[in-house]
């Protein structure tokens, strides 16, 4: 996959991750009390949701990170590291993000799953950024891109 992609995904998530960080800040307490909600449920919800979009910010660095290491060499690590951020996005600050604003349960394993799949990406984006640099070792003066 092209490293650009992952540069969009990531820029958007980010642009996603500060809304909801606007939201979070300048009106979310209010919509979860008008919903009946109990102060002692508000402030879960509300440490919650700041978990989750901190970790959405985070992780969409990351992806953007993943594709500028990419734009310099490519290896299917980089790739794996990309898909992962992103599930782990969707499994962990999503699925987080839902809960508190629909007031859902979700199954209990779709959080930590999200939260492995972020160490996986770590992981994997480390591997791959060795990977690059050793192929710019091998090859001096060929664009690995």
């Amino acid at each position: 996959m092209s490293p650009r992609i992952w540069i969009v995904l990531g820029a958007l998530s980010a642009a996603a991750a500060v809304g909801w960080g606007a939201f979070h800040a300048h009106g979310m307490e209010t919509f979860l009390a008008s919903r009946g909600m109990e102060p002692a449920d508000v402030t879960r919800a509300m440490h919650s949701f700041d978990v989750a979009v901190r970790y959405q910010a985070m992780h969409a660095i990351a992806l953007v990170l993943v594709g500028l290491v990419g734009l310099h060499g490519r290896t299917v690590w980089l790739d794996l590291a990309a898909f992962m951020f992103a599930l782990g996005t969707l499994l962990f600050s999503a699925c987080l993000e839902t809960s508190v604003l629909l007031d859902v349960k979700l199954p209990w394993f779709l959080v930590p799953s999200g939260g492995l799949a972020f160490i996986a990406g770590w992981l994997m984006l480390a591997i791959g950024s060795v990977a690059v640099g050793m192929r710019k070792k091998e090859a001096p003066g060929e664009s690995a891109a």
